[in-house]
């Protein structure tokens, strides 16, 4: 059974209920999704989820640990804290803060990036997750490094936004 998205008009009104079959790469069917980028406490790692070889969309690259689609009628904070209990095994009230907003042409999507700090344990599902790691965000302060052909788009516009949010954090 196909899930359905609510789609967005460019100029940010709703456009209906279209299934996720013909969203993704649809310019014209703008769905919304939410990323959560989870950071050790000491905020110089970051935790990365290895997209399963099953997907649909960029199979086997790495991307942030947290993500998926807001659901009809859903806001992106309850989005967030649905897929943080999916994947991570996260519940209750977690306390995480809006991060940036990325457009995602390859998935036809607008995407709200939350952070969040927490070191685990994580109980993440193996219905959602392949492989989770948290990688050193020194790693990629060169941006070159970003640019990783394992990585998807999203995950390098976040690196990006974390890594200069950490520069301006620390000055």
């Amino acid at each position: 059974m196909d899930e359905f998205f609510d789609v967005y008009n460019a100029d940010g009104s709703w456009r209906g209920l279209f299934p996720r079959s013909q969203c993704h790469g649809d310019p014209d069917l703008i769905h919304k999704s939410v990323h959560v980028v989870v950071l050790d406490s000491t905020q110089k790692k970051i935790l990365l989820q290895k997209r399963s070889p099953a997907k649909d969309i960029q199979p086997g690259k790495w991307d942030t640990a947290v993500g998926g689609h807001v659901a009809a009628g859903e806001s992106v904070e309850n989005a967030a804290r649905r897929e943080l209990a999916e994947e991570l095994g996260i519940t209750g009230e977690p306390e995480f803060f809006f991060a940036s907003s990325i457009k995602n042409e390859l998935e036809s999507e607008i995407v709200t990036v939350f952070k969040l700090i927490c070191d685990g344990p994580f109980d993440f599902s193996r219905e959602e997750i392949d492989e989770v790691q948290f990688f050193e965000l020194a790693e990629f302060e060169d941006p070159a490094k970003r640019l990783r052909n394992d990585f998807t788009p999203n995950l390098q516009k976040e690196l990006a936004d974390v890594i200069e949010y950490m520069k301006k954090a620390v000055l």
